[in-house]
């Protein structure tokens, strides 16, 4: 269905205009379908102050925006007709759903815009990028209400136990995994696979690859949706990291290969060892160069940095290697068609089109600069000590991401300041907790 398609339809009534915050939650309006038709041309208010809200709308500080210069004014919303999708369980007349991003002053704020600016830059350098992302979450056979009731301790998981591929609970699970696949239909996810993880309850959802924002899209789509598809069967899901101290990490996975705008692959050389071409080398090699100044965009929470505790299969650092999982950036593939790297820094609390823009600006900058990557991590990664590191801790992230000259050059500078300032507010807001686990350590003989 397209826009027209549902203006033209008398029995058209509302649709949805959505944008996505700075977390990734998608936040809109429904509008009539007559206001529908000016928003179309015109667009549509809302206030940009939206990106300084964390999760459960705690409003964090963005200078210019709502400190003491902001006026909470409204910006506007440019829809993409392109992005024109259907809601699963709304009524037709009432399913239209519409994706967003501002224009304007704003749009430097956007993290929509931002990855659609990174794509205009790489197109000008004759690249363009494919790219699919790996959702990790953890369900629950628990309502929001039961888990706060229980403090979050002692959930009861989807699963009993660890079930990585574990065909008998994926068997049991049928109705979940038919509801996320059903649901993925009329919101044009294109899903890949999807399959039980490394954990208690703990799952995993894959989109298909492809170009442009779309495959951006689809995640934060699948992310937004699988919640509230829990919420309706009255369960819950998690994408926090660490959610507790038994739990392995949760990530974001970013694929990616590159193309000429002719659309032949520009990764592979049968000549090159695993088939590796100079220009990924030199993609690699942005990517090894930059992405460590860029960790608070990965890791964005003060939650973000429990996932590297030891024991976690998260990344151990900077490195790459051939079908390689204990390296940072894993080369996977095997002909010009699939050959691509991994990048596994992101965990799932990031924000799809800021981990995409981030990815691709520090891979192209590697093709344009020409920059040679480390040598190749041969065996475990975790048993070698990396030649580069993101950063481990938020503070640190928080400084490298407002000191980067690259970062203010690709994701410009209005986003670094408004978004290590809402990070540097997150992260003093938890330096006044104290902790349960604290209490029990030291109130008594600390």
């Amino acid at each position: 269905m397209t826009i027209d398609e549902f203006l033209a339809d008398p029995a058209s009534r509302f649709a949805t205009v959505a944008m996505t915050d700075t977390n990734g939650l998608l936040r809109g309006q429904q509008v009539s379908a007559a206001s529908l038709r000016g928003i179309a041309e015109h667009g549509m208010g809302m206030a940009p102050a939206q990106f300084a809200l964390d999760p459960t709308d705690v409003m964090l500080t963005i200078p210019g925006v709502n400190d003491d210069r902001g006026d909470f004014h409204d910006d506007p919303l440019q829809i993409d007709r392109a992005s024109v999708r259907r809601l699963p369980w709304s009524k037709p007349g009432h399913d239209l759903l519409v994706l967003s991003n501002y224009a304007g002053a704003s749009a430097g704020l956007c993290p929509r815009a931002i990855l659609k600016s990174v794509l205009a830059r790489a197109g000008d350098a004759g690249l363009v990028p494919k790219y699919g992302m790996e959702l990790e979450y953890t369900l629950f056979d628990e309502t929001p209400e039961s888990a706060k009731a229980k403090g979050y301790r002692n959930l009861k998981t989807a699963t009993a136990h660890a079930s990585h591929d574990l065909l008998l609970y994926q068997v049991v699970q049928t109705e979940w995994y038919e509801a996320v696949a059903e649901m993925c239909e009329p919101l044009g996810i294109s899903l890949a696979k999807m399959h039980e993880e490394i954990g208690a309850g703990f799952m995993e959802a894959c989109i298909h690859a492809g170009e442009g924002t779309e495959p951006a899209d689809q995640l934060v789509l699948l992310k937004n949706f699988i919640r509230a598809l829990a919420l309706r069967q009255g369960r819950s899901v998690t994408f926090m990291p660490r959610w507790n101290e038994q739990a392995d990490s949760q990530s974001i996975h970013l694929h990616i290969s590159m193309k000429d705008k002719a659309g032949e692959p520009l990764f592979w050389d049968a000549s090159g060892k695993n088939g590796v071409s100079r220009t990924f080398r030199h993609f690699l090699g942005g990517l090894q160069a930059h992405i460590g100044d860029l960790t608070l965009i990965f890791q964005p929470t003060v939650n973000s940095y429990r996932r590297f505790a030891p024991g976690t299969f998260a990344p151990p650092g900077l490195t790459w290697g051939f079908e390689n999982r204990t390296t940072c950036f894993r080369l996977v593939g095997h002909n010009p068609g699939s050959l691509r790297v991994e990048n596994r820094l992101p965990g799932a609390d990031s924000n799809p089109y800021l981990t995409a823009a981030a990815t691709i600006a520090a891979g192209v900058a590697g093709i344009v600069g020409e920059i040679e990557p480390d040598p190749e991590t041969i065996g475990s990664g975790y048993a070698q000590k990396p030649e580069r590191d993101f950063a481990r801790s938020m503070p640190e992230a928080i400084d490298r991401l407002r000191a980067s000259a690259f970062a203010k050059d690709w994701l410009g500078d209005r986003f670094i300041e408004a978004f290590t300032s809402t990070r540097q507010g997150q992260y003093d807001e938890f330096l006044r907790k104290v902790p349960d686990v604290e209490l029990q350590r030291f109130f008594d003989l600390g």
